[in-house]
């Protein structure tokens, strides 16, 4: 009773610090920005936008060309541009409408004679998502779909080689079904179809075999502690409403290496992006996959020889009964 009444404040504690510190601090933690023009026309772009200290990573690029090219390429969020005539902002709705919001309030100062900057954006999200409602709703179901597959094989004992077969399976059509539905259907994503279920279904098997190797090792508590780290640290810091520049240090930079926030990364890259910028999502994706993989299949093999979790205790049950 005492383990319970005590547990579970704690554990809506932890909830809400997950899901509401960052909505409560969001704000831009060196966010990558670019400047362009001439040095003379910069000077007084940078001076205006490091008044915000900490708020902005300035990369300076020679022309508007390679300003629209960092941007394509995921490089930068958006760019300022110096001309004669004044500034001009380059966003990439795509990347983040938050954060295309947050430039264009940004720049709203560096307009001449109290008019308006011009607004171009570079790379646009979904017309049927331009606010990316969508797309941030469907990482929680993303993650929740690799939970229940990790927890399923988990809990139908599957093993070995059968485990390992069941999670890469459900993965892929996890893959298929929500490029159908996502693409096909709501037409959230616009980029490669296969590329995106390929995106997906990576995604889900990181987190499905996280769980399960989790389970593997340590018994069903697994699946719990899968759980607490995928949906409650995971989800929440993900970075795919804003970005992950836009959480409180350093949860953004911790969101990118857990499964949800490198998926959403990786999912937004190659459907807007082209697939620029999905080395570290890939690799990060792929590292919790194979170790899970590789968790489920020593952890297999620890039951068939009788030194699982399950039969350490059932060998404890037996020698007390023994005794007696």
């Amino acid at each position: 009773m005492l383990t319970v009444i005590a547990l579970v404040p704690l554990i809506v504690a932890f909830a809400l610090w997950a899901f509401a510190w960052p909505s409560a601090r969001t704000a831009p933690h060196d966010l990558p920005l670019g400047v362009a023009g001439p040095p003379a026309a910069t000077e007084q772009v940078r001076a205006a936008l490091e008044q915000r200290a900490g708020a902005f990573d300035l990369r300076t690029y020679a022309n508007e060309t390679e300003a629209r090219e960092a941007i394509e390429k995921r490089e930068v969020y958006g760019a300022v541009v110096a001309g004669p005539s004044g500034p001009e902002l380059l966003t990439a709705t795509a990347a983040g409408p938050v954060v295309a919001q947050l430039l264009e309030q940004a720049t709203a100062t560096m307009a001449p004679d109290g008019g308006k900057v011009p607004v171009d954006d570079v790379v646009a999200a979904s017309p049927d998502d331009p606010r990316g409602a969508a797309l941030s709703a469907s990482v929680l179901p993303l993650a929740l779909s690799g939970l229940a597959g990790g927890a399923l094989v988990t809990l139908l004992r599957l093993r070995g080689t059968r485990a390992v077969g069941t999670l890469l399976a459900t993965a892929a059509l996890v893959g298929v079904v929500g490029a159908a539905l996502a693409h096909s259907w709501l037409g959230v994503l616009t980029g490669n179809w296969w590329a995106e279920a390929a995106a997906i279904g990576l995604t889900s098997l990181a987190v499905g075999a996280a769980v399960a190797g989790l389970a593997a090792l340590i018994g069903t508590p697994g699946i719990g502690l899968g759980a607490l780290l995928i949906v409650l640290l995971g989800n929440p810091n993900s970075g795919v409403s804003s970005a992950p520049e836009m959480l409180p240090e350093p949860m953004g930079a911790i969101g990118q290496l857990l499964p949800p926030g490198a998926g959403g990364t990786l999912v937004r890259s190659v459907a807007f992006f082209d697939g620029h910028a999905v080395d570290t999502p890939v690799l990060v994706l792929t590292v919790w996959a194979v170790l899970g993989l590789l968790a489920v299949t020593v952890g297999g093999l620890r039951k068939e020889s009788g030194d699982g979790p399950e039969a350490v205790r059932a060998g404890s049950s037996a020698s007390a009964l023994a005794g007696r």
